[in-house]
């Protein structure tokens, strides 16, 4: 991965109602969620979202499905494997991490609820 996609990944996530959509994507999968609903669960307001989904799709991090009327944006986990790699490839000095529970997110990071301002 290039430096400067690492940039534009981490620039995008930099933003609270971005970084809430994509940690609800992330929570769906493959299947990803409409603009509609991704929108009424984060309190996000259309023109809004649309702004920040333009954001997201320019880095890379979501990609969007036309299905019928709808558009459904799912998190692109390939490219955050890519990222998270890059951000850690020189973990523990390059030598394995012992334990490997050392490079695990704490509980709290875990339990932190997806929210978003507007």
């Amino acid at each position: 991965m290039k430096s400067i996609q690492v940039v534009k990944a981490l620039a995008a996530l930099a933003q609270e109602s971005r970084l809430a959509v994509y940690r609800l994507l992330v929570t769906r999968g493959p299947e990803g969620l409409s603009a509609g609903v991704i929108g009424t669960r984060l309190g996000i307001a259309p023109a809004t979202l649309s702004f920040h989904f333009k954001e997201l799709a320019n880095a890379g991090l979501v990609t969007a499905l036309t299905q019928g009327r709808y558009v459904i944006y799912s998190a692109n986990l390939d490219l955050m494997n890519e990222l998270l790699g890059f951000l850690t490839e020189n973990c523990c000095g390059g030598n394995p991490c012992s334990p490997v529970a050392a490079c695990k997110p704490s509980r709290a990071m875990k339990k932190q609820p997806v929210k978003a301002g507007s």
